[in-house]
């Protein structure tokens, strides 16, 4: 790659119109390069095909497209697919399709490795290396709405940002990503089909309710009790859940949006009668549902998945509180691709 030569994907439509005023062409011409880009997904200048020789020769001295590529792509027994994704500069990153009967999910990551310290999670042993450009998460969406329609004949119905990395710690390029996929220009999805995860960045949550987002919010919690979150997830110290209970009370004042829990039950950890009634005090305060995820290990042994008696425990307490809790089973974990497994393995 020519280091002096600017992804052309970094350039807004009206810096492409301006480009192509300065070279003394038209400027409908960036019009096309951007739809170029953007809607019909061209990884190179030659793709675009109503383009002048002279233009696309033009458009390969000034600029480059930092495409990402599919470098392994796995298939689950229970349909789910895996992709290794390499980027411009040899980093890879994980992204998966999660099908079921009615949809299609894409579980897309916003950074290379996790800034974040969660101790059963497999992506949190790689350090942060960097962001996600907005291309790049974009990119991922594409090759799994093509995946989807390829292997389940039907588009891509719902992304969820629970892949590598925190999305409120890369939050103007998660949410520039999420406006080209959401807009007609892009992949034209509703942004009610897109779940941002976070673990829980109190002033980013409360950012995102002043910048008025149209996604849903899920909140990466389990465990409602400080001295035990802190344990299994470090970062709690810095973001305690005071803080964290007051940025998800602005969220819903702001935009009335019921909030996601993401909570896993581990034995000897989060497994006893205490730790349900604390989730229930934290649920209280907002609308939210419940999701209870299956853990899926990563090796160590240090955490295990709690018995059907802990989980019973919860999914009955919560309903006789009024509740709406949900018991996941996890996909895809014969090919590392569950959540918490994400972690570049060798394949």
């Amino acid at each position: 790659m020519d280091i002096k030569k600017k992804d052309i994907r970094a350039l807004t439509k009206e810096q492409l119109r301006e480009f192509f005023e300065k070279e003394g062409d038209k400027a409908f011409r960036g019009n096309q390069v951007y739809e170029w880009l953007w809607s019909k997904g061209a990884h190179t200048f030659e793709d675009m095909t109503n383009l002048s020789k002279e233009t696309r020769q033009m458009l390969e001295d000034n600029f480059v497209i930092n495409h990402i590529k599919v470098d392994v792509m796995q298939r689950s027994s229970d349909g789910t697919v895996k992709n290794a994704v390499r980027l411009h500069d040899d980093l890879i990153v994980e992204s998966v399709l999660i099908p079921t009967k009615t949809r299609t999910t894409a579980c897309v990551s916003s950074q290379v490795g996790c800034s974040l310290d969660c101790k059963f999670c497999a992506t949190a042993r790689l350090k942060r290396m960097r962001n996600l450009n907005p291309d790049e998460i974009y990119d991922q969406v594409v090759a799994i709405d093509r995946e989807s329609r390829l292997y389940f004949d039907r588009p891509l119905s719902n992304i969820v940002f629970m892949g590598m990395g925190e999305p409120l710690m890369n939050y103007n390029n998660v949410l520039k990503a999420i406006e080209k996929i959401t807009s007609p220009e892009g992949l034209a999805m509703s942004p009610k089909r897109i779940v941002v995860s976070t673990s829980g960045v109190p002033k980013m949550i409360k950012k995102m309710a002043d910048d008025n987002v149209k996604f849903k919010l899920a909140v990466s919690l389990h465990s409602a009790i400080d001295e035990v979150r802190t344990s299994i997830m470090p970062f709690n110290a810095t973001f305690p859940l005071a803080d964290l209970r007051e940025a998800l009370v602005y969220w819903y004042e702001k935009t009335k949006n019921r909030i996601t829990y993401e909570y896993v039950v581990w034995e000897g950890i989060n497994d006893k009668r205490k730790d349900v009634d604390a989730l229930v005090q934290f649920c209280k305060f907002a609308p939210s549902k419940v999701n209870i995820i299956e853990y899926n290990p990563i090796d160590d042994g240090q955490f295990q998945q709690a018995r059907s008696e802990a989980i019973d425990m919860y999914k009955n307490v919560l309903e006789d509180n009024n509740i709406t809790v949900t018991v996941r089973r996890s996909r895809g974990k014969d090919i590392d691709a569950a959540c918490g497994q994400l972690a570049n393995k060798e394949n």
